[in-house]
């Protein structure tokens, strides 16, 4: 059995769409959900599919107790579905190639330290920009430079508003980052 675990900070959507999408696996089994924030809509979405979850600070992350227990789990994918720390060095180097994240842009557009969530959309309609949408990575040292796994294309229309925006690019995580892990993990 294939073991992934997920790292998230918030509501939890992508990791609903990926816990969903493992639910009846013979062959991958979701076996952790990490969590930096004690109010995070994604600790529940873990309680109701019975995962463990671990609940930590940045200083324990920095420290290095996250590690520890990533290095006792063994995963053999890291998922980072809507997180929003950054992964130290030592985490990424430990568990090279085994890291991947969804952003909801195309890269290298719209990328790096804040540029999250709604500041993301807020950002490409502010640009006036003709397509958005996600891409799904590899995990390095760097916020949003791994390299590319797949990128998928929304074409903006002409009265798009950050809102809406978001909404639609979220229908691309959800439908394509399970199918990119399940890809991964053959």
């Amino acid at each position: 059995m294939k073991k992934i675990v997920i790292f998230a900070s918030g509501g939890g959507s992508n990791a609903q769409a990926i816990i969903n999408h493992f639910a009846e696996s013979a062959t991958v089994a979701i076996t952790k959900v990490y969590c930096n924030k004690q109010e995070a809509g994604v600790l529940g979405i873990a309680a109701k599919a019975n995962i463990p979850t671990i609940v930590f600070t940045k200083q324990e992350m920095e420290s290095g107790l996250v590690e520890a227990s990533l290095a006792t789990e063994m995963p053999d994918l890291i998922v980072l579905a809507g997180f929003l720390l950054k992964i130290p060095s030592a985490i990424v180097q430990r568990f090279s190639g085994k890291i991947v994240n969804i952003h909801p842009a195309l890269l290298p557009k719209y990328g790096g330290k804040g540029m999250h969530g709604m500041h993301v959309h807020e950002a490409v309609v502010a640009a006036k920009e003709e397509f958005s949408g996600i891409t799904i990575h590899y995990v390095n040292e760097h916020y949003d430079e791994g390299a590319p796994l797949l990128q998928s294309t929304y074409k903006l229309v002409k009265e798009e508003t950050a809102h809406s925006l978001a909404a639609n690019v979220l229908k691309l995580e959800h439908f394509y980052f399970p199918r990119v892990i399940e890809f991964l993990m053959r």
